[in-house]
């Protein structure tokens, strides 16, 4: 039975696409140039996230580079950046303590292979229906954690061992407390008031490099008695990653599933979300099925070379977008950039204080935390807030893996009863559809739009599994409209995540000078959309009766 072209295209990486239809000396010089500004971000990024999960710093380093090697080979993105995240950080660290190393090269073994499954069966765009309290809930809980972790390298305390357990962590710090190292705290209250001063001032100044080189001064100069990466750890080895398979404890691979599905969850989650921030800076479309394999591909690598979990990063990802990513060459370049720092700098790097790396990480975790977002979803429904809460608690006090599949199943059973509530449903009709009109004698829609004016109806609950595709309503118009439609008599139903979908496509809109008109609004779509602050302003958004209403809006 011959392979339809059509799905063999759909894990065609993007690199293959965009350099088969050209590429220029002009686009790899931008390319070089991005990858160079992503790698100085992601140098000692890197060797802290190795630090606060449990592992050496060059195994941060190893990640990156193979890692993040191969996901801008094979990706199905173009600008997406790889390598290890601080989502990982929780996980990788009980997952150290518990089963040693050897247990997380398994780990993640079985992960890149969960991931090569999940883009062969095309569940890629599965994982895009997550819900936003699940997603905010975890993330904000994974920051708390962070935090948590590092809070023995921030005051210098001396301590042998950091429990993994939340209270007895904290249990822990209190006990020695009278221990800490009034250096070392200050370094790392300075090195934060450094960075978030330099991206208030100078945001284009890489602001990690730049405090991590001062730390290296402040020690070498001023006080050589702070616990540095070579005083914990040795030298960093100044060579090639190395293909090498550590003990395995393969027996104890049931133990460990649950840990390589929170790891292969958390690689394909963050990368399609990574990837969709991304298309919509630079305008473009990935392949999200090809993006899991290609992740999958690089966890597996990454573990054979002693590596740590990868998946693709956002704010690295950013960076490369904002520097001038064309292509996927830059990612490509990133990763030999960070070799090339690593075979020349090694020496340099035993001087970095852990302090410093410690301060980062409280950075990069205020960061994750996304209070905004947090706090916008706690004005919402309050079966959303209960799975936002939940999930982030069961994140902190117990870990990763439970607080997803709790959840989620909680997030399903909500979604069960909202749908009970639901009166009235048409049936067999797509949850998306192109508008028609309320006249059945009438064939065609368009006709009657004034010029410059385009509709679309919603048919059905706008909840979580549904509120991705309006991003998608926009792309399909050959140009951008003057005045964008969403009639919503047929929506009975909004939750959180519809509502945050919802305000982004309006901001988009915003953004391309196009006015939003909703109609039809139904009594729990409109007290949702009060409650949680998407009100009409008169020019870019507005709220009609009825579509006739709308119309007339759309025509002054």
């Amino acid at each position: 039975m011959p392979i339809d072209q059509r799905v063999i295209a759909l894990y065609v990486p993007k690199l293959f696409t965009l350099l088969k239809g050209g590429y220029g000396v002009a686009d790899f010089r931008r390319d070089a140039l991005a990858g160079l500004t992503v790698s100085i971000v992601a140098l000692p990024l890197s060797m802290a996230l190795a630090i606060a999960s449990g592992a050496s710093p060059e195994k941060g380093l190893h990640t990156a580079i193979v890692a993040g090697l191969l996901i801008s080979l094979l990706g199905g993105s173009r600008v997406q950046i790889g390598g290890p995240t601080a989502a990982f950080v929780p996980v990788v660290f009980n997952v150290i303590e518990k089963f040693g190393y050897g247990g997380l090269i398994l780990c993640t073994l079985l992960a890149g292979f969960m991931l090569i499954a999940a883009g062969v069966l095309r569940i890629g765009t599965l994982l895009k229906y997550i819900p936003k309290p699940v997603i905010t809930g975890f993330t904000a809980g994974i920051a708390v954690s962070i935090f948590s972790s590092q809070v023995k390298d921030l005051l210098g305390l001396h301590l042998d061992k950091v429990p993994g357990e939340f209270f007895a962590r904290w249990e822990t710090y209190f006990h020695s407390a009278s221990t800490w190292t009034p250096a070392a705290a200050a370094l790392s209250v300075a090195t934060v008031a450094f960075i978030v001063l330099l991206r208030r001032w100078r945001p284009a100044l890489p602001g990690f490099l730049i405090s991590v080189g001062l730390g290296v001064v402040f020690v070498a100069l001023v006080h050589p008695s702070i616990e540095t990466i070579g005083s914990r750890f040795g030298a960093i080895p100044s060579a090639l990653p190395a293909f090498a398979i550590p003990p395995i404890p393969f027996e104890r691979t049931l133990e460990l599933f649950p840990s390589s599905f929170t790891i292969a969850f958390l690689a394909g989650v963050e990368s399609l979300l990574s990837a969709v921030v991304a298309d919509g800076m630079i305008g473009g479309r990935h392949r999200s099925n090809c993006e899991l394999v290609a992740q999958g591909v690089a966890n597996a690598a990454s573990a054979l070379f002693g590596g740590l979990p990868a998946t693709g990063a956002l704010a690295r990802t950013a960076t490369n977008v904002r520097a001038g990513a064309r292509t996927p060459v830059a990612g490509v370049m990133h990763a030999l950039f960070l070799l090339v720092f690593m075979l020349a700098l090694a020496p340099l790097m035993a001087w970095v204080p852990l302090a410093t790396l410690a301060a980062i990480l409280v950075v990069v975790a205020w960061n994750m935390a996304e209070i905004e977002s947090f706090r916008h979803l706690m004005s919402g429904p309050v079966g959303d807030r209960v799975v936002l809460v939940l999930t982030f608690v069961l994140t902190v006090v117990f870990d990763l893996t439970v607080a997803i599949e709790v959840g989620i199943v909680l997030a399903a059973f909500l979604f069960m009863h909202r749908m009970s509530e639901v009166v009235a449903m048409e049936s067999n009709v797509s949850l998306i559809e192109e508008d028609r009109a309320d006249d059945p004698a009438s064939d065609d829609q368009r006709a009657q739009l004034p010029p410059g004016v385009e509709a679309f109806q919603i048919s059905g609950p706008l909840f979580f599994a549904v509120a991705n595709r309006l991003d998608d309503v926009l792309n399909q118009f050959p140009k951008p409209p003057r005045q964008f439609i969403l009639r919503m008599r047929l929506v009975p139903l909004i939750d959180a995540s519809g509502v945050t979908a919802l305000t982004q496509m309006i901001e988009r809109c915003r953004r391309q000078g196009i006015g939003v008109i909703l109609s039809g609004l139904r009594e729990q779509p409109a007290a949702i959309l009060a409650q949680m602050g998407v009100v009409e302003d008169g020019t870019t958004l507005r709220f009609a009766t009825d579509f006739q209403h709308a119309l007339r809006l759309a025509s002054t």
